[in-house]
């Protein structure tokens, strides 16, 4: 074969190949039937994780959701989640009860209940337990797939 004709073929190897996996996704999309029944999800402590913290629940995942992430976790008393991080996605987390200490870029802020915490994306953050009872708090994040 002359090499543009190899360089044609592959080509149209390659864009054949995009449109396959492209139709497989929206299959994927589209498998997901959303009823009123998967679209209520009420707290089981019982499917929720355990974590070394204490526990996190997925109100909504990515495998269910089409773009964003609700999560609810609970941290016991002078733990957080993780260490310090960033990631690409920005995030908010909201404080149903408890004391939270907020890290965000270099600074900390205590607060309690009824409180919204916003994490730009790419900003060094970490959210940990500052008082005697669990702390819990909502995370909603957009999923980057």
């Amino acid at each position: 074969m002359k090499p543009l004709t190899t360089l044609k073929t592959t080509i149209a190897i390659v864009f054949f190949q995009q449109i396959a996996f492209s139709q497989e996704v929206k299959k994927e999309t589209a498998a997901t039937k959303y009823t009123i029944e998967n679209c209520v999800n009420h707290f089981d402590l019982e499917k929720a994780t355990k974590t070394k913290a204490g526990y996190q629940y997925w109100f909504g995942d990515k495998n269910f959701t089409q773009e964003n992430t609700l999560k609810m976790s609970i941290v016991e008393p002078g733990k957080s989640t993780h260490a310090l991080h960033h990631h690409p996605e920005e995030e908010f987390f909201y404080i149903l009860e408890g004391s939270a200490s907020f890290f965000l870029d270099g600074k900390t802020v205590v607060v309690g209940p009824n409180t919204s915490l916003y994490c730009p994306p790419n900003a060094e953050h970490g959210i940990s337990n500052a008082g005697n009872t669990d702390l819990k708090y909502l995370v909603i994040k957009k999923d980057l797939r």
